[in-house]
């Protein structure tokens, strides 16, 4: 299992930040600003002008996508519905880690709400559910059911 979630953490891991690189340029933004961005969550906007930001923001992020993906195997493993109805299942993960970012976690670090509309709801929608709630359960289903 352990392998499982260190495969999924760097494959979801990736696409997701990609994303995150991608619709930031898209949208007339500085990428180099993401990481120290996902940085300043756990430890402050004052990081953001260490020259550490960037490199603690990508470990920060990975910390995340471990913790996603660890959640997602471990039930997975003990229900066999997760694997075989795999697609619907890592689409619905998605859309269940978009509303605890979006709708706890954020509001929570940063006391506002972080509402999405049209083309921003979009986006995020895509990252959760097609880049990481999908290939998530894709590597999952493969893990072999533990006989606990």
């Amino acid at each position: 299992m352990g392998r499982t979630i260190a495969i999924a953490t760097l494959v979801v891991g990736t696409l997701d930040i990609l994303s995150a690189f991608l619709w930031t340029v898209l949208t007339g933004g500085n990428p180099a600003n993401v990481l120290p961005g996902v940085a300043s969550g756990p430890f402050g906007g004052a990081i953001t002008e260490s020259t550490l930001a960037a490199p603690i923001g990508l470990l920060v992020h990975f910390a995340i996508m471990l913790a996603m993906v660890a959640v997602y195997v471990v039930v997975a493993q003990r229900v066999p519905l997760l694997k075989r109805q795999w697609v619907v299942a890592g689409l619905l993960y998605g859309l269940i880690l978009w509303g605890v970012m979006y709708g706890i976690v954020l509001p929570l670090r940063f006391g506002s709400p972080f509402p999405a509309e049209g083309w921003a709801l979009v986006r995020q929608l895509i990252s959760h559910c097609l880049l990481v709630g999908l290939p998530l359960a894709w590597i999952a289903r493969r893990e072999p059911v533990s006989a606990a």
